[in-house]
């Protein structure tokens, strides 16, 4: 097995960052106003049962420390190296997925 992935399979996950990182397993992640990252073109939706639309879900969204936290550990990779951290898109990694399936 890679050490990479092992090292990553290891790492204790703060609340917030297991969030973050069910988020990215959702898609892709992309950088917004204010220090968020949320889905590209997210938007705030409805429940499938709520008839008249009256209770909103918010769009949910991971702080940019956060994913730096992730990325840290391996769980999240960028989309494209070529450009700086603070702007590129992330993704999850193999690692990410293994660890979200150990740790439900």
């Amino acid at each position: 097995m890679n050490t990479k992935t092992s090292t990553s399979l290891t790492v204790e996950l703060a609340p917030v960052q297991i969030r973050g990182l069910k988020l990215a397993k959702e898609g892709d992640l992309y950088p917004q106003d204010g220090g968020r990252w949320t889905h590209l073109n997210a938007d705030v939706s409805y429940k499938k049962s709520d008839r008249f639309k009256e209770r909103p879900i918010k769009v949910k969204f991971a702080s940019t420390a956060t994913i730096d936290q992730l990325r840290d550990f391996r769980l999240l990779q960028l989309l494209n190296a070529d450009i700086d951290p603070t702007v590129s898109a992330h993704r999850i990694t193999m690692a990410g997925k293994i660890w979200l399936l150990k740790h439900k």
